[in-house]
């Protein structure tokens, strides 16, 4: 298991947004949840990751069968609060998602530099690198921030709407990216296209304020 939510509850004023959520994740699963806008889906992950508080209920975490307080995690949010006017470089938002702690203003190390150009190569953004994000279409923002998700080689993988603004050639690679991470790394992937991704899916759930579990 790496993932174990427990009676998890949230609302905000008196509106409940999700209500008694139970679920284990285990190590190396691909969950696909999907659900209708409003149902709580977004605020799910940004409670595994940290970013939202629950009213109730805890998120516990596992690292072979072991209790940690935390793990590597990567997060592709469906809407960036990147501010684009920021001077900052493809390489550098993607370069950020290896940053952890007072690192902020230490230089990358061999190894991590050239992390960065797989990935950026990977991720069809080799010839973009040294581009101010605010020049970027959606599309080609949407790839970076997956990559900034991603270049850590996260132990949990939290992706909402990946799909959304890039192509449908990107949209295959996307895909493919994620079928290579099958096995290696846990991943809960929220989308409404599911179609297209149920075939890498170890399980299919549903949350309109509450669970439910489709496959």
């Amino acid at each position: 298991m790496a993932v174990k939510i427990s009676g998890v509850s949230l609302r905000y004023d008196r509106l409940p947004v999700l209500s008694g959520i139970d679920l284990s994740v285990p190590e190396n699963d691909f969950w696909v949840i999907t659900g209708p806008n409003g149902g709580g889906k977004t605020s799910l992950l940004r409670i595994i990751a940290g970013l939202q508080p629950p009213t109730g209920g805890e998120v516990s975490f596992y690292r072979q069968g072991v209790p940690v307080p935390s793990l590597n995690i990567g997060y592709l949010p469906q809407k960036s609060h990147i501010d684009v006017r920021f001077p900052i470089t493809v390489s550098e938002v993607v370069s950020s998602g290896l940053v952890r702690g007072d690192r902020w203003f230490s230089r990358l190390s061999d190894e991590e530099r050239k992390q960065v150009g797989e990935m950026l190569d990977r991720l069809g953004l080799a010839d973009l690198r040294e581009r101010p994000v605010g020049q970027l279409s959606g599309g080609q923002l949407q790839r970076t921030l997956l990559g900034r998700a991603m270049i850590s080689r996260p132990e949990l993988l939290l992706l909402d709407e990946p799909s959304s603004y890039v192509d449908r050639v990107f949209e295959s690679r996307l895909y493919e990216l994620l079928q290579e991470m099958a096995g290696h790394t846990t991943v809960l992937l929220v989308s409404h296209d599911v179609d297209r991704v149920s075939g890498l899916a170890t399980r299919l759930v549903r949350i309109d304020k509450t669970l439910e579990v489709l496959r």
